[in-house]
């Protein structure tokens, strides 16, 4: 059996006493040899050098009521027990050299007595495993005339103990995923991961992040959930402030985000807070960041890094102190590169930055999304709206093949879903009315793809004279082919998604980004290549 070690502080008041009155006293130290039902072989009490004559003491008034504990008298040289990094630097080095055997010794610290920063400092040394034991808490007795010896009781820090505690984390962890996703069951591996790392970062940070993506990709609704997501854990107490920089411009743009002084330009007839104020204590979207003007991104710098500015017109500073999600459809390097984006600013909002797929690279979650769209909606209604089985299929088939680009993502997808309920007689979509809304779909992405001049393939621009003139005419006009889909297309997995839309069915495993990517090295070519030319 293991012999029992207690290593705790002396108290300078709770352990003191003088004459017989004092073992009418409870007295935490002496207390807990006192049991009858707990044995002590060696207590380890550490005390400052001042009180060397009460640690004396109680080592005679142990000895006296438990002559097997053994009482080793540890001075510590702190000079002030309030001190918590002397505290904490004085105790670490003298467990550091302590010699533990966890074999044939196990060891309780002693909590209850000692200046408060003594007894967290001992709870850290526990809680980091430097101490290898659990934590010994002990209380007075109950009534004042009874027995001196009072209570006492184990605490364990070691949480892979605790599996509900464990399964409790975990599930905690799974119900913010879930909340960020709006419970919806996505199924997309990347997403997934991608939400995952978003919501330990939501809780932990207040570092500013950058959401970038194509338009409707949900930027916009991740933002405001993770907004709810800290306001509930009470870890912002301000407002949720969102703006579109594309819809700032002049004066008005500096104007709506820092504020204003009457009389700072034509037409500030009044002062004006401005939204980085409004947003202090909470969370600030600005959504399409990379439209700013060179000049409110130095202001913005200044604010994110500082958490002060000057409203326009003023000449006093004011504060804010908010956390900031940028939002963009737009790649900031180029922006930056161009001289359109701050590099410094680029810098502070990278730290975190998170690329959302489109609903193209997404075709798995394009299930789960109906069936959420199709629920909020049918709410909207006041009737529970369904799919017949073939009309879903049919819809899922349309939704998930290469005739849909989702051009807008999850706003193309939410006003289908809306018409296609709004229509439907007797809550069912019938497959005439899916027929009827896929055309239309349809008719929209081509009239939208037919709006832009579509870029040209330049193999010339691409790759060296020599190459082109050994490559055979089939060889060079399929990679003009391979080429002009690639800048028509917004990702290297659409791109796959639309060269390989029959022989992708075909596979187990399906990874057309990486095909295309291996055809490209093929002839010395690379994604980035092509499209930065384009």
């Amino acid at each position: 059996m293991k012999k029992t070690v207690v290593i705790g502080f002396l108290g300078s008041q709770l352990d003191s006493g003088h004459g017989a009155g004092r073992w009418e006293k409870w007295r935490p130290t002496v207390a807990i040899t006192q049991h009858e039902d707990m044995v002590i072989h060696r207590i380890e009490l550490l005390h400052v050098p001042g009180h060397a004559a009460l640690a004396a003491t109680v080592q005679q008034d142990i000895a006296a009521v438990s002559p097997d504990t053994e009482v080793r008298l540890v001075p510590m040289p702190f000079t002030d027990p309030w001190d918590f990094g002397e505290v904490y630097g004085t105790l670490y080095d003298w467990l550091k050299g302590y010699p533990f055997d966890p074999e044939r010794e196990q060891y309780w610290a002693h909590i209850t007595t000692g200046t408060h920063v003594a007894q967290i400092c001992l709870f850290l040394m526990v809680e980091s495993r430097l101490l290898p034991g659990v934590i010994l808490q002990t209380s007075p007795p109950r009534r004042p005339r009874g027995s001196a010896v009072g209570s006492h009781a184990l605490i364990d820090l070691d949480l892979s103990r605790y599996d509900v505690l464990a399964k409790r984390f975990e599930q905690e962890q799974h119900d913010a995923q879930a909340f960020l996703k709006n419970g919806i069951a996505t199924r997309n591996s990347r997403f997934n991961a991608l939400i995952e790392e978003i919501e330990r970062v939501a809780i932990r940070s207040r570092a500013p992040i950058l959401l970038t993506g194509p338009t409707g990709a949900g930027k916009s609704h991740l933002a405001r959930r993770m907004y709810d997501l800290k306001r509930a854990r009470h870890q912002v107490t301000g407002e949720f402030v969102e703006v579109n920089c594309a819809t700032l411009h002049g004066d008005s743009a500096a104007s709506t985000l820092f504020g204003h002084k009457r009389g700072a330009f034509t037409g500030a007839a009044g002062e004006r807070a401005g939204l980085l104020r409004t947003a202090h204590a909470g969370m600030l979207f600005l959504d399409e960041i990379g439209e700013l003007g060179i000049d409110e991104q130095a202001m913005l710098l200044k604010a994110v890094e500082e958490k002060k500015f000057f409203p326009m017109g003023g000449d006093r500073e004011v504060t804010s102190d908010f956390q900031l999600i940028a939002g963009t459809n737009r790649d900031l390097r180029r922006d930056v590169g161009a001289g359109r984006f701050r590099e410094d600013l680029f810098a502070r909002i990278n730290l975190w930055t998170y690329t959302l797929p489109g609903l193209v690279d997404r075709p798995e979650d394009l299930a789960p999304n109906i069936d959420y769209l199709l629920s909020r909606v049918g709410m909207e209604l006041g009737r529970a709206v369904r799919f017949n089985a073939e009309a879903r299929a049919l819809y899922l088939k349309f939704a998930q093949g290469t005739a849909a680009t989702w051009n807008g993502n999850f706003r193309d997808l939410s006003a289908s879903i809306t018409r296609l309920a709004t229509l439907a007689d007797g809550g069912r979509i019938s497959v005439a009315q899916v027929e009827a809304e896929t055309r239309h779909l349809a008719w929209m992405w081509q009239r939208f793809d037919g709006s832009r001049e579509r870029p040209t393939p330049d193999l010339q621009s691409l790759l060296p004279a020599a190459h082109l003139e050994s490559m055979d005419l089939f060889d060079r006009l399929q990679l003009e082919a391979v080429v002009a889909i690639c800048l028509q297309s917004r990702s290297l997995s659409d791109a796959g998604r639309r060269l390989f839309d029959q022989s992708r069915t075909q596979r187990s495993v399906v990874n057309d980004a990486d095909r295309l990517r291996k055809y490209l090295q093929k002839h010395g070519l690379a994604w980035d290549a092509i499209t930065v030319r384009s």
